[in-house]
């Protein structure tokens, strides 16, 4: 069976950055399991994993537009440690989320500058090419259920109600 749209995908990874540094691996985990065609990875893997077959191996170099998104640098606000309060105050590292008038968004303290935090709301690889060592360890297809839920489920279902 080949990788296709509704198939549950299980695969190990490594991936690297654009000076080759490992960012994350599966390789002492569990194998990722994504349902292909829902969005549950980015869309540059997917793309380059569609029609692939168990066993298979495949490095994938994704670019920012097919990965994480293009670095926006509205995203990067300086807020007065002010709106913080007492109890709150923001450290470098610490992540949090903004309400903003698109919604919430996950946003990292990225510096304190005098009485200003600095906060970036781009994912942290955004802007970045980065690529992807694939080994696709099983596919299958799709139960009614994942593809209602978008998403696969164990063995025991997906652990939340719908």
């Amino acid at each position: 069976m080949s990788i296709a749209i509704k198939s549950v995908v299980s695969i190990h990874y490594t991936l690297t950055d654009e000076n080759g540094e490992e960012i994350d691996a599966s390789a002492e985990r569990e194998p990722l399991v994504y349902l292909h065609g829902a969005g549950n990875i980015i869309k540059g893997l997917e793309l380059a994993l569609l029609g692939k077959e168990e066993g298979d191996r495949v490095q994938a170099t994704i670019a920012p537009e097919d990965g994480y998104g293009e670095f926006i640098s509205e995203l990067v606000q300086h807020v007065p440690l002010s709106v913080f309060g007492d109890e709150d105050e923001p450290e470098v590292g610490m992540r949090f989320t903004a309400e903003t008038e698109n919604g919430p968004l996950s946003v990292l303290v990225t510096a304190i500058d005098g009485d200003q935090a600095i906060l970036n709301g781009n994912h942290p690889l955004a802007g970045k090419t980065i690529t992807f060592d694939v080994t696709i360890e099983s596919i299958r297809e799709a139960t009614t259920e994942e593809l209602t839920h978008g998403h696969p489920h164990t063995a025991g279902g997906c652990g939340h109600h719908h």
